[in-house]
C-alpha cells in the first residue's frame, strides 16, 4: 500500500472555527504569543497562561472537524495515511485518522513541570496547585518558543517514507516544521493546498499547488489521487 504523509497547520483547523496560531498583527487571541507561548512567559505569569489555554481548552469542545479532516480519513482506504500536524487541537482524532504526530504538542494534555516525560490525558481546566505524581505543577504539554520540538526525529522519519506529500493549512514558514519538506524523496509528487502558497510550481517539478482553502482544496485532490 503506497504511503501518503500529511504535514497539516493551523489552516485547516481554522475553517472548524478554530482560531490560527497567530494573526498578521502577531497577535494570538489578543495577546503577544511570548507572553502565552514560551518558558519565560510562564514564568512571568503562570496564572495568565492556564487561563489561556483553558479558554483554548474549552474552545475545542465547541467545533467539529470540517470536510478537509474527514477526506483525510478516506485517503486511509486506498492508501496508508500518517499525518504530522502542528496543531495542537485533536480534530484530526476525532475525525477519524489513525496516525497523528503532533510535532506541537496537545492541547488535551498536560506534563510534569518537573519530568516531561509524565504527560497526562486532561480535558477540564488546569489550575494553580494541580499537581504530577513527583508533586510539581502540572503544565500545558504544548511545545513553546524556545523549546526543543521532541517529536522532530520521528517527523522526519515519517516523510521520508512518504510516497505522497500533502501540505495543507500551512504557509510552510515555521520552523523546523517547515523544513520536513526537504526530507521528502526526490521527485515524490507533493502537494501544497493553500489559498495564499508561498511557493509556485518552479519551486520543483514534482510540485502542484492548489492555490484553495483547505475544503475546496482536499476535494480537488481527491480527484487528482483518483
Amino acid at each position: 500500500m503506497k504511503k501518503i504523509v500529511v504535514l497539516s497547520g493551523a489552516g485547516i483547523s481554522a475553517e472548524s472555527g478554530l482560531k490560527t496560531f497567530r494573526d498578521a498583527d502577531g497577535l494570538w487571541e489578543g495577546h503577544d504569543v511570548m507572553e502565552v507561548a514560551s518558558p519565560q512567559g510562564w514564568h512571568n505569569d503562570p496564572l495568565l497562561v492556564l487561563d489561556f489555554y483553558n479558554q483554548r481548552r474549552r474552545q475545542l469542545s465547541s467545533v467539529e472537524p470540517n470536510r478537509a479532516h474527514r477526506l483525510l480519513v478516506e485517503l486511509e482506504r486506498q492508501y496508508q495515511v500518517d499525518i504530522v500536524t502542528q496543531n495542537v487541537d485533536d480534530l484530526h482524532e476525532r475525525a477519524g485518522s489513525k496516525s497523528v504526530l503532533h510535532l506541537h504538542g496537545e492541547l488535551l494534555k498536560v506534563r510534569s513541570t518537573q519530568d516531561n516525560r509524565l504527560t497526562y490525558d486532561w480535558e477540564k481546566d488546569l489550575n494553580h496547585g494541580d499537581l504530577c505524581e513527583l508533586g510539581s505543577q502540572l503544565r500545558p504539554h504544548i511545545v513553546w518558543f524556545g523549546e526543543a520540538v521532541p517529536e522532530l526525529e520521528r517527523a522526519i522519519e515519517i516523510t521520508s517514507a512518504a510516497d505522497y506529500l500533502i501540505i495543507i493549512g500551512t504557509s510552510m514558514q515555521v520552523y523546523p516544521a517547515a523544513s520536513l519538506i526537504n526530507y521528502a524523496q526526490p521527485l515524490v509528487p507533493i502537494y501544497f493546498i493553500d489559498p495564499r502558497p508561498a511557493i509556485d510550481e518552479r519551486y520543483a517539478e514534482n510540485l502542484t499547488v492548489i492555490p484553495e482553502n483547505a475544503q475546496k482544496g482536499m476535494k480537488i485532490l481527491m480527484g487528482l489521487l483518483s
